[in-house]
């Protein structure tokens, strides 16, 4: 069995704030250990050994070792040589027989075997003064199994892949909540469930990229930087051209780029890619995040509603999923997604009637029985949507449909064809969290320029979330679009859905506050 790893893997680290003392005490040890290393660096390159050479014999991964040589009994030998390479994240060395641990990249281990009847006296001296944990090695030799049964490589050469200066984390203090997300490397070779996520997240991304494809949808990019911010209400972050003199803004969506493409007679489109809002950070929320949108002609809110379905359920297969574990029930992805209309159930769970035509100091009294806060300039419609937010949204765990909204929650959606005064568009809440939202979109332009001049006027009285006015965007509507259903899905969100973490648990390398000296 391989020996344990001498660094400890932290699952439930504390997410604990080191005083001014123990951070001075850890820099301290650092430094004393970074001079060793160091030292051992030039004793490398003093021997005519390099520290870190541009490649090394490898001619098997460890796991492919494994796959070939894993039923050895306990002494036996193969006579296969091979050369293999990792990081080394456990070393025993004793006297005429050393032994250590190999790491790659995917988390596969193996133990090498260093004697000094096949290295070699020199050989082994120096393999015992040079090599630190946190190393890479080469080490070639022949495939055996230990006496006690343990896949090995007995080496007959080794040589340095790539000398590491810093030691890997020992204390659990050392690789603590923060630490993991600061220094995701660290956590990515520690602990085997930050690679799982990493892993996961691309089988997601890339099952959904397969759905669409396979519908006929094509793939297109949009451009990041924009001079109008729009396709949704947020702050954007804002930045300047200096090669047009131009104040712009990074994309906060990717929606109107997508229409103009449907305009043009790409009849189904789609993009995947980062969107950037300037707003806050919490376990749900990060400044820069993937999103899907998905557009298809001749489609509504219903047939999005299929698509992201299937795109969902297609995940869900490809990780063997049928239902998801949360600390708030069991989520069943097969069984039926409900839809669920604002109103009515904001006046369920409130007890007592609530329509498009409730004036806004009820929905201030009711929102005050119910200590949520309302900013007093807020129009009804407003209120609406934040007491629903507060008090409906979290309760639904399994898929929901969340349907017939006012008109402000979506600027860009269509006018409801049978209910007045709402529109048709739906947000998917799995687990008390949004995932996704669709419309049947607004195709009109004449529509269109009223609620985005609505909008505009918002923001020229102070409201950082309102959408500007895209003159050439409305020109592109004004050429004539066809009727078409628009799809988003947050895939940072989805892929919390599927892992059950948070969302800087999901993102590899999240935007983080700077590191205080």
């Amino acid at each position: 069995m391989t020996p344990a790893i001498s660094w400890t893997t932290v699952t439930n680290a504390q997410n604990t704030t080191p005083t001014v003392q123990d951070q001075a005490a850890e820099q301290a040890e650092l430094s004393e250990q970074m001079q060793f290393r160091l030292a051992k660096r030039a004793r490398l390159l003093e021997s005519g050994r390099e520290a870190y050479p541009v490649g090394v014999e490898r001619t098997h991964t460890l796991a492919q070792v494994r796959e070939a040589h894993g039923d050895l009994e306990p002494g036996e030998e193969t006579g296969q040589f091979v050369g293999v390479a990792g990081r080394v994240v456990f070393v025993r060395n004793t006297g005429k027989l050393c032994f250590a641990t190999l790491q790659e990249g995917d988390g596969t281990r193996l133990q090498v075997m260093l004697s000094l009847a096949k290295v070699g006296e020199e050989s082994l001296a120096e393999w015992k003064q040079l090599v630190d944990l946190g190393d890479f090695v080469a080490v070639h030799g022949e495939v055996v199994a230990s006496r006690r049964g343990e896949l090995s490589v007995m080496a007959d050469a080794w040589s340095m892949a790539s000398k590491a200066l810093r030691p890997l984390p020992t204390l659990h203090n050392e690789l603590n909540d923060e630490t993991r997300v600061r220094r995701r490397y660290l956590d990515l070779i520690v602990r085997p469930e930050a690679r799982d996520v990493v892993v996961k997240r691309a089988r997601i991304i890339q099952t959904v990229r397969n759905v669409l494809v396979e519908r006929g949808y094509v793939e297109i990019e949009t451009p990041i930087l924009q001079l109008v911010h729009g396709g949704a209400s947020a702050r954007p972050f804002e930045t300047h051209l200096n090669a047009f003199d131009q104040d712009m803004t990074l994309r906060i969506a990717t929606e109107l780029y997508l229409k103009r493409a449907v305009v043009g007679g790409i009849e189904r489109v789609f993009e995947i890619g980062r969107v950037f809002r300037n707003e806050g950070v919490d376990s749900s929320h990060s400044p820069e995040f993937t999103t899907l949108e998905a557009y298809e002609a001749y489609a509504d809110q219903f047939t999005m509603a299929e698509r992201i379905r299937e795109i969902i359920l297609a995940c869900a297969d490809a990780l063997g999923m049928d239902t998801i574990e949360t600390d708030r029930g069991t989520i069943d992805l097969r069984g039926p997604w409900r839809w669920l209309s604002v109103y009515p159930a904001l006046s369920e769970a409130v007890g007592r009637t609530i329509t498009p035509q409730t004036p806004v100091a009820e929905l201030r009294r009711v929102a005050e029985e119910h200590e949520v806060a309302v900013d007093p300039a807020w129009d009804a419609e407003k209120h609406v949507l934040e007491l629903f937010g507060e008090i409906v949204e979290p309760t639904l765990i399994q898929p929901t449909f969340v349907c017939d909204y006012p008109p402000s929650a979506q600027p860009l959606a269509r006018q409801h064809r049978s209910e007045h005064g709402l529109i048709e568009a739906w947000d998917l809440i799995i687990g008390g969290m949004e995932r996704g939202t669709a419309f049947s979109e607004l195709i009109d332009p004449v529509v269109q320029r009223e609620r985005l001049t609505e909008q505009s006027r918002r923001a020229a009285a102070g409201d950082d979330e309102a959408m500007r006015l895209d003159e050439d965007f409305l020109r592109a509507l004004e050429h004539g679009a066809p009727p078409m259903g628009g799809l988003g899905l947050g895939l940072d969100r989805l892929i919390m859905l599927f892992t059950d973490l948070g969302i800087r648990e999901t993102i590899l390398f999240p935007l983080m506050k700077p590191e205080q000296d």
